[in-house]
């Protein structure tokens, strides 16, 4: 399977201030990891130069093969979405159906096929064309950037934080569609997060990241039960799996609310 992303020995930092020692991992198409760390690990740092935001004064970060030194941030931004942590940031149109056509606008997108795909968009996220973006809530707000980021239909989505400031039910229908995307077309996503219930619920593959330097490296489950690890980046699991480690071998599969429930009441005989 192709290389979606890589950081190859990828340094970073700000004068003497340094962010990114020595960063290595590489992200295969069609994967669905999360990238997690206390603050200050350099999460962001990371996000930023996915997308040629910030680029590492030492080695290399590739996009589809492509060295974001190398190519401008338009041709990577027809590969990647990047949902910020706060939709305010990247909202600046007046109407819902303006902020969604205007990326397509930009790229040179026929009038026929703006209109097909915005519509198909405000349909798919429950949108009102009409409505005043910075007059929604939160959650609608964050659904209209989202909707603006996926109407490009990318490659690789970036999610840095996205369910910052959501309740459980905006949380839940901004992952199903991500997650959707992912199952179905392939669409590889590297979710930034400190939620390790979303974590936990939605990632495959989890990226633990202490002081710019890599700790961890593995499936979810793995991860979510690798007390040393976590310890040392300074991140609690999820509730079930750190509840199931105190409980012993007996519920070492144990990682779910219904993994619990079965386990517990086979322990009841």
């Amino acid at each position: 399977m192709a290389a979606m992303l890589e950081f190859d020995h990828v340094h970073f930092g700000y004068g003497r201030a340094v962010i990114l020692p020595d960063l290595s991992f590489t992200i295969e198409k069609g994967d669905m990891v999360a990238l997690i760390g206390a603050n200050g690990a350099g999460k962001s740092t990371v996000s930023r130069l996915c997308n040629g935001l910030l680029l590492p004064s030492k080695g290399h970060v590739r996009v589809t093969g492509m060295d974001t030194k190398k190519v401008r941030t338009s041709a990577l931004a027809r590969k990647i979405g990047f949902l910020f942590q706060n939709p305010d940031r990247q909202i600046c149109k007046n109407t819902v159906y303006d902020e969604l056509a205007f990326g397509l606008q930009v790229q040179g997108v026929s009038e026929a096929e703006q209109k097909e795909r915005v519509e198909k968009a405000l349909e798919t996220f429950h949108l009102d064309p009409k409505w005043e973006p910075f007059t929604r809530s939160r959650g609608e707000r964050q659904r209209i950037a989202l909707a603006s980021v996926l109407i490009h239909e990318p490659e690789l989505i970036i999610l840095d934080e996205p369910t910052t400031g959501l309740d459980y039910r905006e949380c839940t229908e901004i992952m199903e569609y991500v997650t959707a995307l992912n199952r179905e077309k392939q669409t590889t996503v590297l979710m930034v997060s400190h939620d390790m219930e979303l974590v936990q619920s939605y990632a495959k593959r989890v990226l633990v990241l202490s002081g710019g330097q890599l700790l961890g490296d593995g499936p979810v489950r793995q991860i979510m039960k690798d007390e040393q690890t976590l310890h040392a980046a300074k991140v609690m699991p999820a509730q079930i799996p750190a509840l199931a480690l105190r409980f012993g071998d007996t519920f070492s599969d144990v990682y779910t609310v219904a993994d619990m429930v079965a386990a517990l009441e086979k322990e009841r005989g």
